[in-house]
């Protein structure tokens, strides 16, 4: 039986393989794998029927319950993203800078592949299929780890889509799944072999990722997202924006946590506001009855408080944000420009729904996380988050000695890419 680190020396083998891939043999794989997916539904419907009854059986929380549901509008809205992906720019090959060193030494900076990527994500089998085909449209090899309560949808998945992805061209041992937390903690000791991981979860597990490898860790923390509604604001387009960023869907990481409502508006739109939220069945606790500001629901729960000025919201968001998504409704652009320059956190909105932060919303074709942090990749990670870039220099025998004699001298001329 292959142990971690067997599947992790064929997988950076692979990678090698995967870096090199033309785009039509990358775009032929994602549509065999969509086709497959189709024909396998029955299979893989049928295994999410026995993680949904387990799931049951061990009172699992509601949001993680719809979360884990894996059907036909799931199957569509997945099949959906790779179709889009296949027609999206291949993110790998992309010339980034151009400067003549020199009248014959060129230098460019060129989009790579990053190599072999642990993702480790919640109960939501729909994630493993945009994840594994964006690595794909990236070039990368990929080690999957899905919440336990998915793992019978995630062996089906896996394979339906490893097999297919084989079949349309792609080397074997491009895509491995990790199936326990001991396979877990083997992979983040492999930093010879793995070169990025993507935690997805809580604040405290991405933390818990970082402080136990040596392996560079992209984190998706938790999302508290706020939706500040300042004093003068179109009441009927707050009442529109505050609803639908928190009911739209509540169970997903940018849905809001906490509205901020300027202290002006509590005899007005406020009430408007509870009414709106409460015929929704949202429970609405009130800043006298909230203990942690720092808290994901995930749930019809919502907190809310009154602030005097977009200043105070500013400050509230840094303190209590997870850095992911928050929202300024206001006719006033010189505040609405000061709130999104102010916010620390990697999606901030105007007079829209903090649901448009999403990969697909924004044209990546499905993300692989929301980063919250800052280094490599921040906000929705799809295309280009999954590549870095290597310099190639091109010359016609330039020797360094030249320079440093000073029998030439370099012109550093940018040019257009």
């Amino acid at each position: 039986m292959s142990t971690v680190i067997d599947n992790a020396v064929i997988a950076k083998n692979s990678s090698r393989l995967m870096a090199v891939l033309d785009t039509e043999t990358k775009n032929k794989a994602l549509f065999t794998i969509s086709k497959a997916l189709f024909d396998n539904k029955d299979s893989i419907f049928e295994a999410n029927k026995i993680d949904l009854e387990e799931a049951e059986k061990d009172g699992l929380d509601m949001p993680l319950f719809k979360r884990l549901k894996f059907d036909d509008n799931k199957l569509k809205d997945v099949t959906d993203g790779i179709n889009s992906l296949i027609g999206l720019e291949d993110p790998v090959g992309q010339i980034k800078l151009h400067t003549k060193l020199d009248d014959d030494l060129d230098l460019y900076r060129v989009t790579c592949p990053i190599g072999v990527i642990g993702i480790i994500f919640e109960s939501r089998p729909d994630a493993l299929v945009q994840i594994a085909t964006l690595c794909v449209k990236s070039g990368n090899s990929v080690f999957l780890k899905g919440g336990r309560e998915a793992i019978n949808t995630n062996k089906v998945l896996s394979e339906v889509i490893y097999n297919a992805g084989v079949e349309g061209g792609l080397p074997e041992g491009w895509l491995h799944l990790l199936e326990s937390r001991e396979d877990v903690t083997a992979m983040l000791d492999l930093n010879d072999y793995i070169d990025l991981i993507i935690p997805r979860g809580s604040n405290s597990f991405v933390q818990y990722i970082m402080k136990n490898t040596s392996i560079p860790v992209m984190g998706h923390a938790d999302g508290v997202c706020h939706v500040y509604i300042d004093d003068d604001c179109d009441e009927e387009l707050a009442l529109k924006v505050a609803v639908d960023s928190k009911t739209q869907y509540v169970s997903v990481c940018n849905a809001t946590e906490t509205i901020l409502v300027n202290r002006a508006l509590k005899d007005t739109l406020l009430p408007k506001l509870v009414e709106s939220l409460k015929a929704k069945n949202v429970e609405i606790f009130f800043e006298e009855d909230v203990t942690e500001w720092h808290h994901e629901y995930l749930d019809y729960k919502v907190s809310m408080k009154l602030v005097d000025s977009v200043d105070e919201a500013i400050d509230h968001i840094n303190k209590y944000s997870s850095g992911h998504t928050d929202c300024i409704i206001t006719k006033d652009s010189a505040k609405a420009e000061k709130f999104m320059n102010a916010v620390d956190s990697g999606n901030v909105m105007h007079n829209c729904s903090t649901r448009f932060s999403d990969g697909f919303r924004y044209g990546f074709g499905a993300e692989v996380g929301i980063s919250t942090s800052k280094l490599h990749a921040r906000g929705p990670v799809g295309l280009e988050g999954l590549v870095t870039y290597k310099y190639k220099v091109y010359g016609h025998g330039n020797i360094v000695d030249d320079y440093a004699t000073s029998r030439k001298t370099f012109k550093h001329i940018k040019c257009d890419v």
